[in-house]
């Protein structure tokens, strides 16, 4: 049974040859070792050869020899085959390639003494003698810190900046006349009623139009609004008199 000097491996042997590929344990970089033939298989090959002459020959004299013309049919396909049913010869010849390629990528390979994995040289940090993900190099490892912190930084800058200064102001989004949704313009889209903001005359609070008392201080808005009695105007043809006088000089309304 085949047993690596590192689990991450792959066997890309075929009946031809052999070779296999190890992987870095933290970056899964990989090293090929170099291919080597199989005997077994250029052995079968030379007689696959003959074989396949004789059939021919067979096919010339009458076809006694044809049936060995499936072994050079097979022959062509015989690259793309994997390792079901092959010989003992050949199992044994894979058996010390897979040897000879592991002595081959220990070369390129570092084991961790702390978590005993087998890492490439860019994984491998020659100063503490450890890989990468148990002591990470100081260079790298302070550019990742610096990078974190200024990620924060802006982060922090970000949710502290004040990136919009204007005024927050409510508006009446059901319409006091016509009672459906108005819009956010100044008149309803619907009737075209006025949607602005009655202010208080006490405290400035604004209120919708539709309250009649200031929700802020109380305020009676509908008394504020009322409009305060001019002496000595006549209501009756808007005609200025004199104070205290009783009657309009113009139209004869009592005042």
């Amino acid at each position: 049974m085949l047993q690596s000097f590192t689990r991450n491996y792959y066997d890309n042997s075929t009946e031809a040859g052999f070779e296999f590929t190890f992987f870095c344990d933290i970056c899964n970089d990989g090293y090929k070792s170099s291919f080597i033939e199989s005997e077994t298989y250029n052995k079968g090959k030379l007689l696959r050869g003959i074989g396949s002459g004789a059939s021919i020959l067979g096919g010339l004299v009458g076809g006694r020899l044809g049936n060995l013309g499936y072994s050079a049919d097979r022959a062509s396909d015989v690259l793309s085959e994997r390792f079901e049913d092959k010989s003992p010869e050949w199992q044994k010849e894979h058996e010390r390639a897979f040897e000879q390629a592991q002595n081959e990528a220990r070369q390129h390979f570092h084991r961790c003494p702390n978590c005993n994995s087998y890492v490439c040289d860019a994984c491998w940090n020659e100063d503490e003698g450890l890989c990468t993900k148990c002591a990470p190099r100081q260079e790298v490892y302070v550019a990742q810190a610096r990078a974190q912190a200024m990620k924060r930084n802006i982060d922090e800058a970000g949710q502290a900046a004040t990136v919009w200064q204007g005024e927050i102001e409510s508006k009446t989004t059901i319409c006091p006349v016509c009672g459906k949704p108005a819009g956010t313009g100044k008149f309803c889209n619907n009737c075209g009623a006025s949607l602005e903001m009655r202010v208080c005359p006490k405290c400035g609070a604004k209120n919708a139009l539709t309250v009649k008392f200031c929700n802020n201080c109380g305020t009676n808005l509908a008394e504020a609004d009322a409009p305060v009695p001019v002496p000595g105007l006549c209501p009756n043809c808007g005609a200025q008199n004199p104070p205290d006088t009783k009657f309009c000089g113009s139209c004869g309304t009592k005042l």
